[in-house]
């Protein structure tokens, strides 16, 4: 029983995004289940005020790793710093991303490059470091947060749905390759969610941001995405109206379900409110 539970307390789980949003809630969950927790995100002061907390409220043990993912090295450090400490890790959470709001040819390319970096590079260069040394052991899970709109264009969000597409194609080929190698990959799929994506994206003006009665909470999509990565599911979409969504779009053409995004995401016409 002692050496169990050893073992048991020694399992780390790593976080990219881990100081808001899902990524912070998917920490909270790990903490909780006696996951000692390897947090990475930008923002030093948060990552150490996060770790405190956790250390304080869970009693795991933290490392906060302040690396800027938009930079093309930077996932390598993460693993390379990783390494150096001699820390196994058990869970790998790839869920650090980003967007840009409006219409294509209006859009930052050099933006959008970054976000190209951030939500697909860093997260094949993470899989791929850490799933070798999972399968060399047989073990390990890896959950990768893509998006409803991995299924559905994304009109005044082009490259974003576009990237998360990639992330959720990327996720169902390498499950496939591992199946049977003792590694769980799951992607979780959440719609529009009250997190500071939106602030980020410079979006907020957009109807369906605007409709915050239609906003999923962080906390159960991240409830959604620890229990289907538990439970060994190859993906989950968070939440029934999300269901709903992607359901509709496998049965109505693409260019109906582009029309019917492109109106969701059009910014709210201050006008009409006068």
């Amino acid at each position: 029983m002692q050496n169990s539970m050893n073992n048991n307390q020694s399992r780390y789980a790593l976080i990219t995004g881990a100081t808001s949003g899902i990524g912070y809630e998917l920490a909270k969950l790990f903490a909780k289940d006696n996951y000692n927790l390897v947090i990475v995100a930008r923002n030093e002061q948060e990552l150490q005020q996060r770790a405190t907390e956790f250390k304080t409220q869970y009693g795991v043990e933290v490392v906060p790793i302040a690396k800027d993912l938009f930079q093309r090295e930077a996932p390598f450090e993460v693993y390379d710093e990783v390494r150096s400490r001699g820390i196994q890790i058990d869970v790998l959470v790839n869920d650090a991303g980003q967007g840009q709001y409006g219409e294509f040819i209006k859009t930052d390319i050099n933006r959008e490059l970054d976000i190209i970096q951030l939500n697909i590079a860093s997260y094949v260069v993470l899989t791929k470091c850490f799933l070798k040394e999972m399968v060399a052991r047989k073990e390990g899970k890896i959950l990768q947060v893509a998006s409803i709109g991995s299924d559905i264009p994304g009109p005044l969000q082009a490259v974003y749905h576009a990237t998360k597409a990639f992330v959720l194609s990327f996720t169902e080929a390498v499950r496939e390759e591992v199946k049977d190698k003792g590694v769980i990959i799951t992607a979780l799929q959440p719609g529009v969610t009250d997190t500071d994506f939106f602030n980020k994206a410079e979006m907020t003006e957009s109807k369906m941001v605007q409709d915050k009665s239609s906003m999923s909470d962080p906390a159960d999509v991240a409830k959604d995405g620890f229990d289907a990565l538990m439970a060994g599911d190859d993906k989950v979409i968070s939440g029934f109206k999300n269901k709903a969504i992607v359901a509709m779009s496998h049965v109505t053409p693409d260019t109906a379900v582009a029309s019917t995004i492109h109106k969701q995401a059009a910014p709210v016409d201050k006008s009409k409110e006068r």
